[in-house]
């Protein structure tokens, strides 16, 4: 799987996200927005990866996790997540909405509320967490 692949991925999952919003299926939507922004990051991460450099084996360890947290430090975009959440408070806003979901969702039962508020901070056009990283992906 490549940088392309990964960023396809992101989208796909956002709309079928989305779909499944509007389908009142909360649970299955609100993992899939989570899923959406660790592909977005592992694009980020598949970028910053040159064609002929050995990889270094943490970085290479670490992409294999889920934890967005994790992805971001491991993309390189920490320092320019904490700009922006300085220069954008509805980025930091959406931001701790995104940062608590984990892979663990799809065994979870997750509401209407948090499945469209992770929705709303995922997708949205202008301090969405997906819009940022499309910047950098």
């Amino acid at each position: 799987m490549n940088r392309d692949d990964l960023r396809r991925l992101a989208r796909i999952r956002l709309k079928e996200a989305r779909v499944l919003i509007k389908a009142e299926c909360f649970d299955g939507a609100y993992y899939l927005c989570g899923y959406a922004v660790e592909c977005a990051l592992k694009a980020c991460i598949a970028k910053a990866t040159k064609k002929s450099e050995f990889p270094d084996l943490e970085r290479v360890k670490g992409s294999y996790t889920h934890n967005l947290g994790t992805l971001v430090r491991l993309a390189g975009l920490e320092a320019l997540r904490v700009s922006q959440e300085k220069a954008d408070a509805a980025f930091g806003v959406n931001w701790g909405i995104v940062k608590d979901w984990a892979e663990t969702a799809r065994y979870a039962q997750h509401g209407e509320k948090k499945a469209r508020d992770l929705y709303a901070a995922v997708a949205d056009s202008l301090h969405g967490v997906m819009q940022w990283l499309k910047h950098h992906w």
